[in-house]
């Protein structure tokens, strides 16, 4: 039997009179790679910035390698990183600036080697002596992509990681995280509206809506069991339906 990375138990957040997260439960194994869809404002940053610790939620308990990580965050972030498009990198500090930095903050051996190999893999060595600032958005992702990676983190949970990316250079970058999870055998957690996207990396999918778990399963089974032609259509069809737990 797979053995949990993550476990969540009745999560909530609530800000003022808005609950952005109600009562979620899940468990992602060692080694899975989940989608997390739905709607701008349905909470899938919420539940990542409480998973990393960076919002205290309200009530409920996250649980990683089977420690909580409200008493152990410091300890379980060395082992994680994340991609947030509303986290932007230090803008003075070039490419290869901001990859010495956070490198060092995971204490990340032979460093100058392994930004060397991310900015390769990335086809980051025509601007690695460029100001981050200076970017287009395209290749800010890209480094926040390399960012992530720099600690070869055993969880890796990614927010909308191909946003702002045309075809070809989301296609790749799709495909570093492809070989990533299946190189290294990673938990990774990806919230995106990408249906696509979704369904060539993720083994399960999680669908949410207005701070619910609505339903979840592996993308052709939720095909199947929405009678839909494909995932894109499932979205559509649990958005724009009554909120019900299904």
């Amino acid at each position: 039997m797979s053995e949990v990375t993550i476990n969540i138990n009745n999560l909530s957040k609530k800000y003022k009179n808005t609950l952005a997260v109600n009562g979620i439960n899940f468990k992602i194994n060692r080694g899975s790679t989940i989608g997390l869809l739905g709607p701008n404002g349905c909470g899938k940053s919420t539940t990542i910035g409480m998973l990393l610790g960076l919002i205290k939620p309200t009530s409920g308990e996250i649980i990683i390698n089977n420690q909580n990580v409200e008493n152990n965050r410091t300890n379980l972030l060395q082992k994680m990183n994340f991609i947030s498009p509303y986290i932007e990198l230090p803008k003075k500090l070039t490419i290869e600036e901001n990859l010495k930095v956070f490198g060092m903050m995971y204490c990340v051996k032979n460093l100058q080697s392994k930004i060397a190999e991310l900015i390769d893999k990335l086809n980051l060595s025509e601007f690695k002596k460029r100001k981050t600032g200076e970017l287009s958005s395209g290749q800010k992702n890209r480094v926040s992509l390399a960012k992530a990676l720099i600690n070869d983190p055993e969880i890796l949970l990614l927010d909308e990681p191909t946003a702002s990316l045309d075809p070809d250079v989301g296609d790749y970058v799709r495909s570093i995280i492809e070989d990533y999870a299946s190189d290294n055998k990673k938990t990774i957690l990806i919230a995106s509206h990408n249906m696509n996207e979704v369904e060539r990396l993720c083994d399960e999918v999680m669908m949410m809506k207005n701070g619910n778990i609505i339903d979840k399963g592996k993308s052709k089974d939720l095909i199947s069991k929405h009678g839909r032609k494909n995932l894109e259509e499932v979205f559509l069809k649990i958005v724009r339906e009554k909120n019900e737990i299904l």
